[in-house]
């Protein structure tokens, strides 16, 4: 939509911030007034405040300069947004700064929650029965201590009427982009992510991890990390529990076994997520029939992939393209890319 006077967005920081979590999405939005045709009028208006002001130490040791809460005008803020941490008692611990977004927090257009800083909006009491979403780590904590919140641990971003919410570090300048796109439109948005270099812009749909990312945080490393790296490469192969065994020199059952006790899921399902995986990319990034993606893939059929699409994603493929393609839909032939380079989208 177009604007007629800059839109005043207000940082709310505090000891302990990301620097990552309030620099991506701060400078997504100075390059898009710095883009804007109008520089005389740019689209938005950008305040970085604390409780007291002065400077204020991040996560990553570094300080930054901030502004008094006392100087904002005291009519509505337009878009409060609080930036995460990576340490969550860093981002309430200033009782003074939830009292002052507890009072000015229910008068603004906007609410936004980047990664942890959901924290803050809920401790403040304004987040009550809305559906959130935040870094899937902090996922389960945030759900316990605010039961009156709806978490839902795998979008990359949310939108709950006038509350957005974004998953963890990077996915603040996916959310950054949304905010922007809804403000000025999508060309503005995809104008922003070239000069960003963001190669690929997610939708909100999106999950914040793949089912390789998940097998990561395993804290005793073994042969399985390789096999399912494997597996992703060659997700056509045919990756029946026996061949799986063998190449790690198990017999299938004991295989069959100790992958489930450790994992958590059986081979077959890991397979079947990594095969999800790779189509979804295929899905995002090209404009191949999905009947081809399927087979490329290692499903027998369009059918078989349609159906571990709903087990795993709850979408079909189809409906998955048409939401996050950067191609026109199955069939027709390639769009010009959005951007001049591309790559898998960020996990």
């Amino acid at each position: 939509m177009s604007q007629t006077h800059p839109t005043q967005l207000v940082f709310v920081v505090y000891d302990g911030v990301s620097l990552l979590n309030l620099a991506g999405p701060l400078d997504a939005f100075t390059i898009a007034s710095t883009l804007a045709a109008d520089h005389d009028d740019p689209p938005y208006q950008c305040s970085v405040v604390s409780a007291r002001g002065g400077p204020v130490r991040t996560g990553d040791g570094v300080g930054i300069f901030t502004e008094p809460v006392s100087t904002l005008r005291r009519g509505p803020i337009d878009t409060l947004i609080v930036p995460g941490a990576r340490v969550c008692g860093d981002i309430t611990r200033d009782r003074a700064l939830v009292d002052w977004v507890r009072k000015r927090g229910g008068s603004c257009r906007r609410l936004v929650a980047e990664c942890s800083g959901a924290f803050l909006l809920a401790e403040a009491g304004l987040l009550d029965g809305r559906r959130v979403t935040t870094h899937w780590a902090y996922a389960v904590a945030l759900a316990q201590r605010h039961p009156a919140l709806i978490v839902e641990p795998d979008p990359i971003f949310i939108r709950d009427g006038n509350v957005w919410s974004s998953a963890g570090l990077t996915a603040g300048i996916d959310l950054a982009l949304a905010l922007i796109e809804d403000d000025l439109g999508r060309e503005a948005a995809l104008n922003v992510a070239r000069f960003l270099v963001v190669y690929l812009k997610r939708s909100g749909g999106q999950s914040q991890y793949s089912a390789l990312l998940s097998t990561q945080t395993d804290d005793d490393p073994d042969a399985f990390a390789g096999l399912e790296q494997w597996i992703a490469e060659h997700p056509a192969e045919d990756l029946r529990v026996e061949v799986l065994a063998e190449r790690v020199h198990m017999s299938p059952r004991n295989f069959a076994r100790v992958y489930t006790t450790r994992r958590g899921r059986t081979p077959a399902k890991m397979v079947e997520a990594i095969r999800v995986d790779a189509a979804r990319r295929q899905l995002e990034q090209s404009a191949e029939r999905i009947e081809i993606i399927a087979r490329s893939c290692g499903f027998s059929s369009e059918e078989q992939m349609r159906c571990a699409f709903l087990r795993n994603l709850g979408i079909p493929p189809r409906e998955y393209r048409k939401r996050f393609s950067v191609h026109k839909t199955d069939g027709a032939a390639a769009a010009k890319p959005r951007h001049a380079v591309r790559s898998p989208a960020r996990q």
